[in-house]
């Protein structure tokens, strides 16, 4: 059970300020809860803001569905959980694919994470400026995205500009 104190938190949080960004659209990657995997280069698959910062990492990064170029041009990767962005992925300038059509980042890093997101707290982790102001524009914002698997697109700019 969710207290209603938290409930309501959620319920007024604000909406990600996509407006802020250089990009026209950007990707958001869409994630479960953590749990167990069974892989030799990771423990964990999904989200959690209890795992330490370079376990999450692995967690998060991952073979995806993508247009990995608009991946890449968006300059950011918001993590969702439930509409909520729970952590900031950058460093996507590089990608492979694999023989599946798949995509991973693999210099990808981690800007930034919720610890909680009731309150919300979160851990900034990156030393660079760039990282450090995306995480602080998206963490515990709440981000709407549409799609049939882990990778949504969300346009950034209104058509009024």
């Amino acid at each position: 059970m969710v207290p209603l104190h938290v409930v309501q938190a959620l319920q007024t949080r604000e909406q990600a300020r996509l407006d802020q960004l250089p990009a026209g659209e950007i990707a958001v990657l869409r994630v479960d809860a953590a749990r167990r995997a069974d892989e030799s280069e990771r423990s964990w698959l999904g989200f959690a803001g209890t795992l330490p910062p370079e376990d999450l990492l692995k967690a998060l990064r991952g073979w995806w569905r993508c247009d990995a170029a608009s991946v890449a041009a968006g300059g950011v990767l918001p993590v969702t959980v439930s509409g909520y962005v729970v952590a900031v992925l950058t460093g996507l300038e590089r990608w492979e694919k694999n023989s599946a059509g798949r995509h991973a980042f693999p210099d990808a890093r981690l800007a930034g994470y919720v610890t909680d997101l009731a309150a919300p707290n979160t851990s900034i982790t990156s030393t660079l400026d760039g990282d450090r102001w995306l995480a602080e524009l998206l963490l515990g914002t709440r981000l709407a995205s549409h799609s049939g698997g882990a990778i949504a697109y969300v346009t950034t700019q209104t058509t009024a500009r």
